[in-house]
């Protein structure tokens, strides 16, 4: 081995173990924070601050949808290899945000304002500290709305590392001030909006200083161009929709059990939410890595290859999931007890229900990434959301008949599993499967695994782990689940092809990190 190839390999080897810390720094620093903030809020004050932030989540459809849409054109002028073409797209794009930011300013003290203080259900005594908390949401959630170019800018620079630096520097400035709020005398609820909108500002300043320092493209100047404006907005719409049904069916939920359950059940999905967002970080990332040879297979009428991607794609998807979903739905009770110490009502059945709705998204995400390389989204779009939002009358009509809010998340599961089997049959339309390929490759796999790691794992928490819980028995019960999850996964779940593809997948990810 000369010289240079010892040295590259230390690079890798010091990268990869950066990754790592970084993303285990990320999920214990925030995880644990969420616990302190119960702690020091209270499950009340945790729950109101959870649904008055979800009333400003609701306008959030139209940033997702304006972040694709601003990094594509940026992609696509660098591409051009034209710079002017790069500077006018972040010009133009930063003055539609500054629009979009007013409407939804305005949409907010009105509309939203008008539906905090008359529609949801917060103690009485409560209130002026719900606005105060609700003001500054919307503040910001504008700061994030402006940030939205610069970080596209750096995506599509590649300038990941940046990312590495300012996701430690964030969390552990979340952390100071849940610390911090112990020693304030001051209504804790309403010190904890304003030094978490203040965090937020401090993060644009660095995505804007930084920008500004290292592109030149990112140095805003007012500049009009309608016919860019237009295909900005254009490219959006359908992709607007989808993301309107998702977060309005997420956060119309938690409302409706406002109404009729108050701000204690915020808590408890509020709790629910945090672990599934940890949990399936993992999944998503993994996810993202094979989206480009999605699109690609696609684009170069490899429609063969094309297929066989979303196979695997969509059961190495869902057994990792499975892998790391297994240990928390066997213990989620004594999981949460450890974490959090107050665990809020239903917090631990929520959780479970959560993940596997997670699981199933698992499942569905290289089909949306199929569509999407298609370009054939507008009537999935139409289908999908419209599934979505029925999850809204749904939740109403189970919470009006005096069902318990588990069975919210069970009618959730249900059209879950009907919005799957639709993106399934609109892919099956466009590409050439049949649902018998289909089954035998990939759903029967995920039966036959998932049934023989629940089965092994519930015998052993039953019959041979001792009863109570505790720390060491929580260990042997994560380490045997891995064991096993990993012998069912490799004799029942996959075939030689897709076993060198993970590998090669851990690679290629290991060896990216060398670019860092």
């Amino acid at each position: 081995m000369t010289e240079s190839s010892s040295s590259s390999n230390k690079r890798i080897a010091k990268n990869t173990i950066f990754l790592y810390v970084r993303m285990f720094l990320t999920l214990g620093v925030s995880l644990y924070t969420s616990r302190v903030v119960l702690n020091t809020l209270g499950v009340e004050d945790f729950g109101i601050y959870n649904l008055v932030g979800g009333v400003v989540v609701l306008f959030s459809f139209i940033n997702g949808s304006m972040t694709t849409a601003t990094q594509r054109f940026l992609n696509f002028e660098m591409g051009k290899g034209n710079p002017d073409g790069i500077h006018k797209v972040f010009c133009i794009s930063t003055n539609v945000y500054f629009i979009i930011s007013f409407i939804i300013v305005l949409l907010a003290e009105t509309i939203g304002l008008w539906f905090l203080n008359n529609k949801l259900n917060i103690p009485i005594d409560r209130m002026n500290a719900a606005n105060i908390v609700y003001q500054f949401s919307i503040l910001a959630f504008v700061v994030n709305i402006l940030k939205i170019p610069y970080n596209a800018s750096i995506i599509a620079y590649e300038k990941m590392s940046f990312y590495a630096w300012v996701s430690i520097i964030e969390v552990t400035l979340k952390l100071i001030i849940v610390f911090a709020l112990v020693y304030f005398i001051f209504d804790k609820l309403i010190l904890y909006s304003i030094l978490t909108f203040a965090v937020s500002v401090l993060i644009y300043i660095i995505f804007r200083v930084y920008c500004r320092n290292s592109f030149t493209s990112c140095r805003y100047q007012y500049m009009k161009d309608n016919k860019l404006t237009r295909k900005l907005l254009s490219f959006s719409g359908w992709s607007m929709l989808g993301n309107f049904a998702v977060v309005g069916s997420n956060q119309g939920i938690s409302m409706i059990m406002n109404m009729f359950l108050g701000v204690t059940i915020n808590a408890a999905m509020g709790v629910a939410n945090q672990v599934n967002t940890a949990v399936y970080g993992f999944v998503s990332n993994f996810q993202m890595a094979f989206n480009p040879q999605i699109v690609k297979t696609y684009a170069s009428e490899s429609f063969d290859a094309h297929k066989k991607l979303i196979y695997q794609t969509s059961k190495l998807s869902y057994f990792l999931l499975l892998i790391i979903a297994v240990p928390i739905l066997f213990n989620t009770e004594y999981i949460l007890t450890v974490w959090l110490k107050i665990v809020p009502s239903y917090s631990a059945v929520f959780t479970q229900l959560i993940i596997l709705l997670s699981l199933l998204d698992a499942l569905s995400g290289p089909f949306w990434m199929s569509t999407n390389a298609m370009g054939k989204i507008k009537y999935y779009q139409i289908g999908v959301s419209f599934l979505m939002l029925l999850n809204l009358p749904l939740a109403y009509f189970i919470l009006h008949y005096g069902f318990t809010p588990e069975y919210v998340f069970a009618g959730k599961l249900v059209l879950s599993f009907i919005i799957y089997l639709f993106r399934v049959i609109y892919v099956k339309s466009f590409l050439n499967f049949t649902f018998k390929d289909f089954f035998s490759n990939v759903i029967l796999r995920i039966i036959l695994t998932t049934v023989f790691i629940v089965g092994i794992m519930f015998i052993f928490k039953n019959q041979i782990l001792p009863k109570e819980d505790s720390i060491l028995n929580l260990f042997v019960f994560t380490l045997i689940s891995l064991f096993t999850s990993l012998l069912g996964v490799t004799a029942l779940g996959i075939n030689k092809i897709e076993k060198k593809l993970v590998m090669s997948f851990i690679i290629k990810r290991i060896k990216k990190q060398n670019e860092l």
